[in-house]
């Protein structure tokens, strides 16, 4: 027996629904992963100032060991006044014989800029001790 081909042949492809409802599947899942993604590259980038702060916590203590008290800015450490990718400033606050604070914070115009969390981060040392602020989340533990 033979088989009758249909009159109509079947259309082929997608049809206009189909690919609107595929469009907002695809945004839905960007809407949500989008957030996601740029918190944890801010998160990531806080490694720069990481980075910068334990190279300037290295160079005071040489000077403190050299000098008997910390310097009180950035010029007698060898340190510029950015971050090596440039993402914060670096500043020596209450420098003296015994204590410093070193702080790293996000540059205004940079990409760190929205990381609300952690705009400023500091090391303050004590007589060697360290103490990482404003919390372990700015240095990543």
């Amino acid at each position: 027996m033979r088989r009758h081909r249909p009159l109509t042949p079947r259309p082929r492809g997608f049809t206009l629904l189909e690919c609107l409802a595929a469009v907002a599947v695809v945004g839905v899942l960007a809407a949500a992963a989008i957030p996601s993604q740029l918190a944890q590259l801010q998160r990531s980038r806080r490694f720069d100032a990481v980075a910068a702060l334990t190279k300037l916590q290295m160079a005071q203590e040489t000077y403190r060991a050299r000098h008997g008290s910390y310097a009180a800015d950035l010029a007698p450490l060898g340190a510029g006044e950015r971050s090596p990718e440039g993402l914060y400033r670096l500043a020596v606050a209450d420098a003296g014989a015994d204590t410093v604070t070193l702080i790293a914070r996000a540059g205004a115009d940079g990409a760190q800029h929205g990381d609300s969390e952690c705009l400023e981060i500091t090391l303050r040392l004590n007589q060697g001790l360290a103490d990482a602020g404003p919390s372990g989340r700015c240095w990543n533990r």
